[in-house]
């Protein structure tokens, strides 16, 4: 005879299906501290001083960072690796205001930061820094390297990130 499968249970949608709202405020800000001392790490600091430095505890970076994180043997120190896998949240500016994308590892979040470091220089007046990113996509979509536009969407703050609002000038 054929045993009869369990009813499953129905739940109820609760907004997007991103893995980061599956995770409550409190994780996701712990994980965003821990990837903050993550980078700590990768600049020199001791895992435990990456922690503090950052509020969290050794033992939520490994929670949330193991694979990211090797030790010769037991007893020896823990050092982070070159590079990881971690699926990140991040803004790029859009024409219409910032871009919500999934950065795939610490390669492509560093390659977002560069690209928003030449947008800030740009504002600051280093007309030449968004030379090298003319035609160049990040996660499939093609970065804004227009000065007029960039200038446009600084004063519109549309640019949360950028430098700005505090400059007395700026490119163009």
């Amino acid at each position: 005879m054929a045993r009869k499968q369990p009813k499953r249970r129905e739940r109820p949608h609760q907004g997007t299906s991103s893995p980061r709202n599956k995770m409550s405020e409190r994780n996701q800000s712990a994980r965003d501290r821990a990837l903050h001392a993550l980078a700590d790490m990768r600049d020199g600091a001791s895992i435990s001083r990456a922690a503090r430095d950052n509020g969290v505890t050794p033992r939520t970076m490994k929670r949330y960072l193991g694979s990211a994180l090797s030790q010769d043997r037991p007893g020896a120190r823990i050092r982070a690796t070159k590079s990881d896998r971690f699926v990140r949240y991040l803004q790029i500016p859009g024409l219409h205001g910032p871009i919500d994308i999934t950065a795939h590892g610490s390669k492509e979040a560093s390659e977002i930061a560069r690209y928003k470091a030449a947008v800030n220089r740009f504002l600051a007046g280093d007309r030449k820094s968004l030379a090298s990113w003319h035609g160049k996509k990040i996660a499939g979509i093609e970065l804004i390297t227009d000065g007029r536009t960039l200038k446009s969407l600084a004063e519109k703050d549309l640019l949360p990130y950028s430098l700005y609002r505090s400059l007395a000038g700026g490119a163009v």
